[in-house]
């Protein structure tokens, strides 16, 4: 379930001033958040590639917009979120499931909303790239082919072997999903859903 991070920062403190900061700064938070979802999802979708020059600017200003806004309880939180997706997401990028871009922006998205808001995300996002996974296959005729790719994989996680270019990154006839893309579009689903829930109260 998706809980907006208007409501679930941890680091809300009981400083009024602090506070204050806070309160004003959370929804330009997430509106940056959003945006660099937005911007991500372009780059990924016309071209299969998030470049350096969006994540990693990005992720310095999640943190220092965090530190900001939260002081030292901020920053700690923002850099657990990078750590999270950069942690969870490293042995897809290991085994060349996920290229190194979608792993840089969930690390950046991380940076600015935390690591709990970023679970919900990275769950939801799977879900996204499960549906784009399915219609593509459907579209392109080879759903026996990738029930045999998911075979081999399976295979090679139980004999703890990599799985092999065929069905990694490196194949060129292989079907790939712009997970960028999937994450993006949970990014700015759950923004509009926080952003509407912030005004219906």
């Amino acid at each position: 379930m998706l809980i907006p991070i208007l409501e679930t920062s941890p680091f809300l403190c009981e400083n009024p001033l602090q506070q204050g900061v806070w309160r004003a700064l959370k929804p330009i938070i997430l509106g940056l958040a959003v945006a660099l979802a937005l911007i991500a999802g372009w780059t990924d979708w016309r071209s299969r590639r998030i470049p350096n020059w969006l994540t990693v600017p990005a992720f310095v200003a999640g943190v220092a917009v965090n530190a900001l806004a939260g002081g030292w309880p901020g920053l700690k939180t923002s850099l657990l979120g990078a750590v999270l997706g950069l942690v969870v997401l490293l042995p897809f990028v290991l085994l060349r499931a996920l290229g190194a871009g979608d792993w840089k922006l969930a690390g950046a998205l991380g940076s600015f909303v935390g690591p709990g808001v970023l679970a919900d995300l990275l769950v939801g996002s799977i879900f996204v790239a499960g549906i784009m996974a399915l219609a593509l296959v459907i579209y392109k005729g080879r759903v026996r082919e990738t029930f045999r790719n998911i075979g081999h994989m399976l295979g090679a996680m139980f004999r703890l072997r990599m799985p092999g270019e065929a069905v990694s990154l490196d194949n060129p006839q292989s079907l790939k999903v712009p997970y960028g893309v999937a994450l993006a579009f949970t990014t700015v689903l759950f923004g509009v859903l926080s952003f509407w829930g912030a005004r219906g109260r």
